[in-house]
């Protein structure tokens, strides 16, 4: 006999995943609201801050983050695979992390002129 699934079984697969992308973005959507209604508050009783950014200490967590991942899978790819296309799979998040890396030297250097 086959042993395959029955239908309402395959339709309980086919909904959960549905039923969590529609929750999620209903999630999603609350909090964007929420806090837009936050902000407005805020503004409208002359409290808002902007927050600052710190493009400094974004730049240098990135590239080390991205650094460390590419080297790691460049090595790794290398290993298994050889010298094909897969290898870029780790050569391209390496080179931006590399060039985050570059940029926070670069911009650190010139605050401390």
């Amino acid at each position: 006999m086959d042993q395959g699934y029955s239908s309402a079984a395959q339709v309980l697969i086919a909904i959960i995943p549905i039923v969590g992308i529609v929750m999620g973005s209903v999630v999603i959507f609350f909090y964007l609201l929420w806090n837009h209604r936050r902000r407005t508050l805020l503004i409208k009783a002359g409290q808002y801050r902007r927050p600052e950014f710190d493009l400094l200490s974004f730049s240098l967590l990135t590239g080390l983050l991205l650094g460390s991942v590419g080297l790691a899978l460049t090595v790794f790819l290398g290993i298994t695979g050889g010298a094909n296309y897969g290898l870029l799979g780790g050569i391209i998040p390496l080179s931006i992390g590399a060039g985050l890396l570059i940029f926070y030297g670069i911009k650190r250097g010139d605050r401390a002129a």
